[in-house]
């Protein structure tokens, strides 16, 4: 398979290094996402996810390495990349004493939008998040699944090329990660493209066109889904992920010190399924 050139790529990393003191949190990283991809980048807890979008948003500056963002270079170019980005990071830190229409509208200002389509885009996007109904309550007042949904609409609302979620799927329950699965189905039909981290790989599973999986800093494979699948002879993202990244000990682990038990009724047929 002929590798993407750089003009057809969104995210074009190269070589990344950043180090916090004495550790090394990333190694020589390569990170290649195609335009209008769907991007699963998936790892272990540590593996350097947050730390390279860190760098991609511009948080930190790489201690070695390239970044090309949407034809630009991220490090040199830093503003104007971040007017053609989205981000949604795993730890929010949103205006609580605004209502949600008010962040929004907000956000839609500070890129520069008029009054009027700031208004427009913020009652659009209250809609397709399902945050209608808690637009005049203040963001202090909203629960982790409703800031998770009113922290995409922000990423939004200036209608990015680019869109970084991390870990969007992180403690919310099945109603919220329903809306946010089908708003990212809709912005990949639009052809936007996305960069997921997720510890939910049925959901990678079922949205990505291309993944990469990270361990220690360095990237063990990555590309379409279905050449990852091909080369490492799996069904699923899930196979491939148990494949490149050491299946941890636990998975058969006996305790000494419990006696054995009759299997609950149902679990041999689950665990034959």
């Amino acid at each position: 398979m002929t590798p993407p050139s750089p003009a057809d790529l969104a995210v074009d990393a190269r070589g990344l290094v950043k180090r916090f003191g004495g550790f090394t949190a990333l190694q020589g990283l390569d990170l290649q996402i195609p335009r209008g991809a769907f991007y699963a980048y998936l790892g272990p807890n540590g593996a350097g996810k947050s730390t390279s979008i860190a760098l991609l948003t511009g948080v930190y500056g790489p201690d070695a390495g390239t970044i090309q963002m949407l034809g630009m270079d991220a490090v040199r170019q830093p503003m104007e990349v971040k007017r053609r980005v989205g981000v949604v990071p795993e730890e929010l830190s949103l205006f609580e004493r605004l209502t949600g229409r008010q962040y929004l509208t907000f956000c839609a200002r500070m890129y520069g939008l008029g009054g009027d389509e700031a208004a427009a885009r913020a009652t659009e996007l209250l809609e397709l998040t399902e945050l209608t109904y808690k637009a005049g309550s203040l963001v202090a007042e909203y629960s982790k699944g409703m800031r998770r949904r009113l922290a995409i609409a922000a990423a939004l609302i200036h209608a990015p090329e680019l869109v970084l979620l991390d870990e969007p799927f992180e403690g919310i329950d099945v109603l919220a990660a329903g809306v946010i699965r089908e708003l990212l189905r809709e912005l990949s039909r639009r052809g936007v493209t996305l960069l997921l981290t997720t510890h939910v790989l049925e959901i990678a599973d079922r949205l990505a066109t291309h993944a990469g999986v990270i361990r220690g800093g360095q990237m063990l494979d990555q590309g379409p889904v279905g050449a990852l699948l091909e080369r490492h002879g799996a069904k699923s993202l899930e196979a491939v992920f148990e494949k490149l990244i050491a299946v941890p000990a636990a998975r058969n682990a006996r305790l000494s010190f419990y006696a054995e038990a009759p299997a609950p009724v149902g679990a041999l047929h689950r665990e034959s399924a």
